[in-house]
Parts: structure tokens; sequence; C-alpha cells
């Protein structure tokens, strides 16, 4: 018989953001992550083309708000609770959305997961 895979239970996980990202809030108060544009082919663009170094990536208010709270010790269902404390029914559908959250922030390395 064949092993069956594991699936992740993001809700346990404990996010950490990624050291080299540089983030900032803008005068919304949402926050915009600076992110370099490394390697051969974007050192190419940004010559020839005038390609910037950074691309700003914005988050919209729900990813604003747990941004600043990742701080590599609470859990996944931890930082849930707080936005559902500061957006109540607003969040919802709230354990759906925070894990498709932390897995878009995951596959562009802005985070990594310690555990």
């Amino acid at each position: 018989m064949g092993r069956k895979k594991r699936q992740k239970n993001y809700l346990d996980l404990v996010p950490e953001r990624a050291k080299q990202i540089i983030w900032e809030t803008d005068e919304d108060g949402m926050v915009v992550l600076q992110v370099e544009n490394t390697g051969v082919f974007n050192r190419i663009a940004q010559k020839v083309f005038g390609r910037p170094k950074y691309t700003n990536v914005h988050m919209d208010k729900y990813g604003s708000f747990l941004w600043p709270l990742i701080d590599g010790k609470k859990t996944v269902m931890e930082l849930a609770e707080l936005e559902k404390e500061a957006f109540g029914e607003e969040a919802e559908p709230l354990y759906p959305r925070i894990v498709k959250y932390f897995q878009i922030v995951e596959s562009y390395h802005f985070i990594r997961f310690k555990n």
C-alpha cells in the first residue's frame, strides 16, 4: 500500500517574515512590501529596459492588519482570532481566507513556517 501524503494544517503553523523583505505602511495605513528583483534576467531588464530594482506589493486591509503581527511566535490560528476580533463578521469566511493568504505569501517567499 502507498503512503498517504499528510496535508499541512495551516492553522497550527507559525509564520515568520522573510528577513530580506522591506516593508512600510502607506498614507492609508496599508502595508507595502518592497521585493528586490534579483537574478541575471532582472539585472538585464533593469539596465536595458529601465525596470525598477524593487517591486512594490500592496496588501489589502486584511493582509495589512496581519503582516505586522507575524512575529515567528503566533500560530495562524492565533492570528486568525486577532483578525476576527478586529473585523468581526466582515472577516468571514475567516479560516479559508486566512489560509489562502498564508499560502500566497508563502509561495512568493515573503514568509516561511517555522514548524
